[in-house]
Order: C-alpha cells, then structure tokens, then sequence
C-alpha cells in the first residue's frame, strides 16, 4: 500500500540530483544497509528444521534476496520521492539525518495517521524480527558447543520448550547490551559490519571446504563461477568494511581477534576436529615432505 500510493505522489524533482556524492556515495550507503540483508544468514542457522535442505535452502536465500531487493528498491524509491529532502538530511537529532524516513514519506502521503501507522507496523515487525533474530543466533553457540569449541553448558535444551536455554538466554543478553549502549546509528553500522564478516568469512570457508577436498562436504547445490565469485565477495566485502568507519572496522577486527583467542585457550585443547583451512595447509606440508630426497634434506 505504501509504494503503490506512492507511485502516483512522487515529485519526480526530488530525484535530481541523483548520487551528488558519487560512486563513494552509494558504496558507503550500501555497507551501512547491509545489515538489511540478515535474514539470508538466518535461513542457514536453521538448516537442521528445513525439510530438503539441499533444495530448499538455495531456493529459499536466491528468492528472498530477489524479493527483498525489490522491496528495498521501491520503498526508498517512495521515500525519496514523498519526503521533503531537507527533512531526510537535518530532521535526525542534532541536526543530523533522519532516523525515522519511512515515518516521513508517510506522513507525507497519508498525514498523522500514516505516521501511527507506520510505527505500529514497525514495531510488530521489528518484534517479529528480534525473535527471529534471536531464534536463529542462539543456534550458533548451540553448534559450537556441540563441538567443545564453547562451554557444554549452551548446549542445554530446555525440556519444557524443546529451545537451547541458554544459548538463548546469552543470546538476548548481549543483544540488549548493545542496545542499551551504542548509539543506534553506530549499532547499524557495526550489525552491518558483522553481516559483511560473516557473507567474507562464508566465501573464504566455501574455497577452503572445496580445496580441502572434506568427505564430508558433498552439497546437493554447488554456486556456478567458483572461485571468482567467491573471490569477488571477498574483495567486496573488505571493500564495504573500508567504508564503516573507525567503530565498525574495530568491532570487526575485534570479533576476529576474540573468536581467534577463545578458539586458542578454549576450544582448541577439547575438540579433535580439524578446520578445512587446517587440512589444506597439512596436506599441502605433506606433499612437499612426500618432494624432498635425501639429498634435499640433508
């Protein structure tokens, strides 16, 4: 309803100028709203609840994105048209951006009470995400916890709800931290830092699962143009993170140098799986031994 009575309000002047700020403009604006794109990871995380995965799963992240991009194009389309430009730059706090344009494009189309409308949409929305957030995230620590790279105690299954409890419980704690906390502006560019580090870190686990020739890795769905399309959103990604800023860049260089630390003093001692990365690199050194002859070692 939104972008379709938008489509006949739009003032086709408020287009022009497009991207003042050049190709820098529109990179920058697109690492800020990665974090729009979220939900392709959720639908991995629930990978073990999904009825033919091997199917469903490409299906199901090929078509959301497809939609999603779609929608975002045409409702910040409406947005951009409706809204009164100075508006969406000055009417934030101190003077800044606006943090509610969605709230001013309807305003603009249906009055006060597009805006009533706008917010009580966002905010059954927004609680239907967070759940789904917190459903999807809390499965992670559940898995590496089943793998001892985390505490035995996340893998605890609540016997009334069937849900990790406490994986679910750490989950919505530091959520609410980060909220309470950072900025939200600040907490938008950081959520989408991290999506960045997660889509770079899932290219370079894709090759790595490929080159390392695991037995167990046998995809029903293989991605087409492999390695250049894995290599590009590698490039890409550390490209976009370029862009965040000091407090997203230290966040996800943080998350790195944690996630390395806790692997190290925690997890490394108590599992006896090896990383696909750790193969190749093994593999690799026992080839190169298999090349010396005795002369070469001497």
């Amino acid at each position: 309803m939104y972008t379709l009575n938008a489509g006949v309000e739009v003032n086709p002047d408020s287009y022009a100028p497009f991207a003042t700020s050049g190709s820098t403009g529109v990179i920058t604006a697109a690492a800020f709203v990665f974090v729009s794109f979220a939900g392709v990871t959720k639908i991995a995380s629930i990978a073990e609840e999904v009825e033919n995965p091997g199917k469903n799963l490409p299906r199901a992240i090929l078509g959301s994105m497809a939609i999603m991009t779609l929608v975002y194009i045409a409702v910040v389309a409406a947005i951009v048209g409706l809204a009164d430009a100075e508006t969406l730059k000055h009417g934030g706090p101190n003077d800044g951006a606006s943090l509610t344009p969605m709230a001013d494009g309807a305003e603009a189309l249906f009055g006060g009470a597009g805006v009533l409308i706008i917010s009580v949409i966002a905010v059954v929305a927004l609680t239907s995400m967070a759940n789904a957030g917190v459903l999807s995230t809390s499965r992670f620590p559940l898995a590496m916890s089943r793998d001892n790279l985390l505490p035995s105690q996340l893998e605890t299954i609540d016997e009334r709800f069937g849900t990790p409890r406490n994986s679910v419980l750490l989950t919505g704690a530091v959520l609410l931290s980060l909220i309470a906390f950072v900025p939200v502006i600040e907490l938008a560019k950081l959520a989408s830092a991290f999506k960045i580090l997660v889509f770079s870190i899932a290219n370079v686990a894709l090759i790595a699962f490929r080159e390392a020739d695991v037995p167990s890795y046998d995809p029903e769905w293989t991605t087409p143009g492999y390695p250049y399309v894995q290599v590009f959103g590698l490039v890409a990604g550390i490209g976009l993170l370029t862009q965040m800023g000091r407090l997203p860049i230290l966040g996800a260089g943080g998350i790195i140098v944690g996630s390395i630390v806790i692997y190290l003093v925690y997890g490394r001692p108590r599992t006896d799986r090896s990383g696909a990365i750790g193969t190749i690199i093994h593999d690799r050194r026992g080839q190169a031994d298999d090349g010396l002859t005795p002369t070469d070692s001497d």
